[in-house]
């Protein structure tokens, strides 16, 4: 059976069409399991007995299932969903000014094996389904609804989770045609943003294909033997050509690109490393995003000290370049960027 939570709405539209249903039902069908997040039967005078036979015979809505949950002091949540094959993924739920950033996995383990990144040292499993990605989104925010009552909203949705969500494109494309959906959760834009760590055949593809949200690079250094260390694939898809592609992506008032660069303690958080990350991003629309390294089981990197960091920060000011440091959440149930992996 073909899962609901794969469907963009056009896809459900011509599902019904096909099948002399009215197309009407399926504004009514994405209103229900989506805007209202219900899992029970729609009975809807509007939408015809036939039309629910047939989308409730012939389309399943399962979801992943929540087999554990993981709360910090901060009010971080950490998931980790187990999918039909039993495998699993993990998603985390950020707290910020009484809302929430859902981050949101793309593939079950991850081929970019960043040196950085806890998932890297899992390796690649597979690809997640559009429905697979989706149902974290269903689930974590049922779970908030359920447990948070009054304090559920979810406003942003990032892809900085498990994988390289450009490596999974057309699932990746067609969750956020679902999230974006004005008869469904209806989010906007520039509430969305999906990180590569420059998959640049996906880049590629944004242009002409991925609807209009965010793009997050991660650049973590502007030296290629540094880049090369921390992210394997910067041999094959140079910093530069990536950094290329993603300033030719149209971005809006509120749509921008952010390069994430990881702060690691003695490797590339002196002041020679910033002058020439300013240099790179000077002149364009670029926004920087300083991420404290985050430690887990069995890394060599360490995190640099709070002024380290900001007089890291004073050098790209300099050059007038947008520039915020992250607070690190969640860290202690490993929940922070960088420190997610499962093993199943």
């Amino acid at each position: 059976m073909t899962s609901f939570y794969s469907l963009n709405f056009d896809d459900l539209k011509s599902l019904l069409a096909q099948n002399g249903l009215p197309e009407a039902g399926a504004a009514l069908l994405y209103n229900w399991h989506y805007k209202k997040n219900q899992r029970t039967t729609l009975l809807n005078q509007k939408l015809s007995q036939k039309s629910r036979a047939f989308i409730y015979s012939e389309l399943n809505f399962d979801l992943p299932e929540i087999n554990f949950v993981s709360q910090s002091q901060d009010k971080t949540v950490k998931f980790l969903f187990k999918l039909h094959d039993g495998r699993t993924v993990e998603s985390v739920l950020i707290p910020f000014q009484q809302k929430y950033t859902l981050c949101l996995s793309s593939q079950v383990g991850c081929g970019m094996n960043c040196a950085f990144c806890y998932t890297g040292k899992q390796g690649f499993t597979r690809h997640l389904a559009t429905e697979e990605i989706v149902g974290q989104f269903m689930q974590a925010k049922q779970w908030l609804t359920e447990n948070r009552p009054g304090d559920d909203r979810v406003l942003n949705i990032v892809f900085m989770g498990q994988g390289e969500p450009l490596h999974n494109f057309d699932s990746v494309k067609k969750a956020v045609e679902i999230f974006l959906s004005q008869y469904g959760l209806s989010l906007a834009c520039h509430k969305i943003t999906v990180s590569t760590s420059g998959y640049l055949p996906g880049l590629e593809r944004w242009k002409n294909e991925m609807p209009n949200v965010n793009v997050a690079l991660s650049l973590h250094s502007p030296f290629t033997e540094k880049r090369n260390e921390l992210i394997p694939i910067n041999r094959k898809y140079p910093l530069a050509d990536v950094v290329k592609v993603i300033e030719s992506i149209p971005e809006g008032e509120k749509r921008f690109a952010t390069y994430e660069y990881l702060m690691i303690d003695g490797f590339n958080d002196a002041l020679d490393d910033a002058e020439a990350t300013g240099r790179l991003l000077a002149g364009g629309k670029a926004f920087v995003n300083l991420i404290p390294f985050n430690p887990f089981p069995g890394s060599i990197y360490k995190r640099p000290s709070r002024e380290k960091i900001e007089a890291f920060r004073d050098v790209l000011e300099k050059f007038n370049v947008p520039v915020t440091i992250r607070t690190t959440k969640g860290d202690e149930i490993l929940a922070a960027c960088g420190q997610l992996n499962t093993r199943s």
